[in-house]
């Protein structure tokens, strides 16, 4: 399952207005599904914010 950071706070809009600070891990819970589209949608400037809010944790497992 790919792991994902929190670049900057926000309010996840799409998950009962859940809070995210930087740092954090998302999802939380780590196993919850997350749809590709929105993960796009974080990884990206495609988003309320303009900008990224997530990344991806690389070489983790």
């Amino acid at each position: 399952m790919t792991k994902y950071k929190v670049l900057h706070d926000f309010k996840d809009l799409q998950d009962g207005d859940k809070i995210y600070k930087k740092n954090d891990s998302y999802p939380r819970p780590a196993n919850k599904k997350v749809s590709e589209k929105r993960i796009k949608e974080l990884t990206s400037t495609s988003n309320k914010l303009g900008k990224k809010v997530i990344e991806e944790i690389k070489g983790q497992e």
